[in-house]
């Protein structure tokens, strides 16, 4: 049983990262879809009560945000594990600019999730934490972050 907390800014690639790698063994948790917090709770809730692998799927930007499934996760028996997109400000807002018409984050907002990203820490209690990281050509690369090393550090 995993929950799989994604933590990157809009636009640094995360709901492609989860079709490319969890579409067919995780449930995706976003507020993208389920429109609300209530019933993203309510999904979260119901893939914990059925021991359901699940993604929550969306920027995640403050560990108190994050410390809301954290807990409930682990007291359910969970191994919880951080997925954390380190990508610039432009980056994120040049891909931004290329999602389909709808799916555009205003500017501020994408700015506003940027300042305010906290990285995630061991001391949140995750069991494990993986970087993701995106060349200018697009190709992905996901390392593992250690307990040795230092929390992972925020984008340039």
């Amino acid at each position: 049983m995993e929950a799989v907390i994604f933590i990157g800014v809009q636009g640094c690639g995360k709901s492609t990262f989860y079709k490319e790698r969890f579409f067919d063994s995780h449930i995706r948790v976003s507020r993208d879809v389920v429109k609300t917090k209530a019933r993203e709770r309510a999904l979260v809730a119901a893939c914990l009560a059925a021991k359901q692998p699940f993604v929550l799927d969306n920027t995640n930007a403050l560990a108190s945000q994050r410390a809301e499934v954290i807990e409930p996760a682990r007291a359910a028996g969970f191994r919880v594990v951080a997925v954390y997109f380190r990508c610039g400000l432009r980056q994120a807002l040049g891909r931004n600019r290329r999602r389909a018409e709808g799916a555009v984050v205003p500017v501020p907002g994408v700015i506003a999730t940027f300042k305010k990203l906290q990285p995630p820490s061991w001391s949140e209690g995750f069991d494990e934490i993986r970087v993701v990281s995106s060349d200018e050509a697009g190709e992905t690369s996901v390392e593992p972050w250690t307990k040795e090393q230092s929390d992972p550090p925020r984008p340039e």
